[in-house]
C-alpha cells in the first residue's frame, strides 16, 4: 500500500512513522483474520477451554503488563456480566511483587495472559509463580510473538494453550495498537458468552465501521491534534474505564511524555481528579451502551460543560440518541459495549499518533535516547520463597 490515512509511506518512513501508522489502519483487516483463524484452530482450543470454563468454582484471572493489562481491565467487568463466571484482571507488575495477595491457592485458576512481545519479566514471572502457587492452575496465552518464551512455555504442557494473533499483531512500533485490539478481541470471542458463529455479525458490522472511520476521521483528529491542549483526560465507566486507561497511556507515550494525562470513570473524576480539568483540557468521554451507566455519562458531560473550564470535549457513543450535541458522534451504532471498544479505540489511537506528529516527534520511536524501551528493561526477578507446587510444571 503507498499511503496510510493522507500519508504516503515515504513521508511516514521520514518521520519515523510507518509502523505505528501503518498498525493502527490495518486492525479491522486482523479482527476479520482473528475471527477466521479461531474457527479454523477451534479443534486446538475448544477442547482445552471448554472443560475448564463449565467449572463454576473457576476463577479467570486476566493479566499482563502495561496496555496489556488494561485489555484485561476492559473486557472483565462485561465478561463477569455476560458469564456469570468470577472475572478479575490484575497487572503482572502486581502479581510479581505481591503473588499472595493475587493468587488464590482455593481455586482452580485459569490465568490469561495478554502479551505483545511475550518476553516481559513480569509476564514471564507471573506463569511461573502461578504454577508454583496455585495448585490447579491453567494458563490461556494471548500472545503475538510466536517465538516468545511465553508461547514456548506451552510446548509440552497440558495446562497451557497459547494461541498466537494474526501475523502483523506483533507491532514493531513503541506503542502497542493492533497487538492490544487482537489480544482484547481474542479473549472475547475465546472467552465470551456467544459462539464464534453468533460473534460473526456484531464483528463483521464493526470490522466495516473501522474501514469506514480510518478514512474518515482523520480530519478531525487531526484537528484536534494541532489545538494546543497540553492536558489529556480520558473518561469512561465499567469496560471504558479500562479503555480510557489505553488511550491515556497511549497519549502520553505517543507524546514521550509532553501532554499530561489522566483516565478516569465519569462518577470517579468529581472526586478530586476535576482539579485537572482547566483551559488547556481535552476532554475524551466514551459514552455507554446501557441506558442506564449512559444517565450518568451524560450528567458530567452537562456538567463540564456548564462550567466552562474545558478547553475541548469530544464524545464517543454508540447510540444515535445522544446526538443532540454536535460534539458528540456516533463512531459504531450497536448497543453492546464490547463491540464499541474498538472503534473508539481506533479514534483514541489515530489522535494520539497525531499529536505526536504535531509535537515534532516520532511515533514509531518517540523516546529515541532509550529511558523507556518498547520491551522493559532493567527488572531484577526475585525468587519466591514459598515451596513449589509438585503438580505444577517447572517455573520458568
Amino acid at each position: 500500500m503507498s499511503h496510510y490515512f493522507s500519508y504516503s509511506t515515504d513521508w511516514l518512513e521520514q518521520h519515523n512513522a510507518l509502523h505505528t501508522a501503518r498498525e493502527i489502519w490495518n486492525q479491522p483487516d486482523l479482527w476479520r483474520q482473528l475471527h477466521q483463524q479461531l474457527t479454523e484452530d477451534s479443534g486446538q482450543w475448544q477442547p482445552f477451554l471448554r472443560p475448564l470454563l463449565e467449572n463454576p468454582r473457576l476463577q479467570i484471572v486476566l493479566c499482563g503488563a502495561g496496555s496489556s493489562a488494561f485489555a484485561g481491565r476492559a473486557l472483565a467487568p462485561w465478561l463477569r456480566q455476560q458469564t456469570g463466571r468470577d472475572v478479575v484482571a490484575y497487572g503482572t507488575t502486581d502479581i510479581v511483587a505481591n503473588p499472595h495477595q493475587y493468587l488464590d491457592r482455593s481455586r482452580p485458576t485459569l490465568l490469561v495472559s495478554f502479551a505483545r512481545s511475550g518476553n516481559s519479566p513480569e509476564s514471564v514471572a507471573s506463569v511461573a509463580l502461578a504454577d508454583q502457587l496455585v495448585p490447579e492452575c491453567y494458563h490461556l496465552m494471548l500472545v503475538c510473538n510466536p517465538d516468545s518464551q511465553l508461547a514456548q512455555y506451552a510446548e509440552g504442557r497440558d495446562n497451557v494453550l497459547a494461541v498466537v494473533m494474526p501475523k502483523g499483531s506483533n507491532d514493531q512500533s513503541f506503542a502497542m495498537t493492533s497487538s492490544f485490539s487482537c489480544m482484547m478481541l481474542g479473549a472475547a470471542l475465546l472467552l465470551g458468552p456467544q459462539s464464534l458463529d453468533e460473534a460473526y455479525p456484531p464483528l463483521n458490522r464493526m470490522v466495516e465501521s473501522g474501514y469506514r472511520l480510518r478514512e474518515s476521521l482523520q480530519s478531525q483528529v487531526k484537528k484536534l491534534a494541532h489545538s494546543g491542549f497540553t492536558r489529556y483526560i480520558t473518561l469512561g465507566g465499567s469496560c471504558f474505564t479500562g479503555l480510557a486507561e489505553e488511550a491515556s497511556l497511549k497519549m502520553l507515550e505517543l507524546t514521550a511524555g509532553r501532554i499530561v494525562t489522566r483516565y478516569d470513570s465519569p462518577l470517579g473524576l468529581r472526586h478530586g481528579p476535576k482539579f485537572m480539568v482547566d483551559d488547556q483540557t481535552l476532554v475524551l468521554m466514551m459514552f455507554s451502551g446501557d441506558g442506564y451507566a449512559r444517565k450518568y455519562d451524560l450528567d458530567l458531560w452537562h456538567e463540564l460543560k456548564r462550567d466552562g473550564l474545558v478547553q475541548q470535549m469530544v464524545g464517543l457513543s454508540g447510540e444515535a440518541d445522544v446526538q443532540d450535541h454536535s460534539d458528540i458522534q456516533t463512531l459504531h451504532n450497536e448497543r453492546e459495549d464490547v463491540w464499541m471498544m474498538f472503534p473508539y479505540l481506533l479514534f483514541a489511537q489515530m489522535l494520539a499518533m497525531e499529536t505526536s506528529l504535531a509535537h515534532g516527534l516520532t511515533p514509531d520511536n518517540p523516546c529515541p535516547t532509550g529511558e523507556v524501551n518498547r520491551v522493559v528493561k532493567g527488572v531484577t526477578i526475585y525468587h519466591y520463597s514459598k515451596p513449589v507446587n509438585p503438580a505444577s510444571a517447572s517455573a520458568l
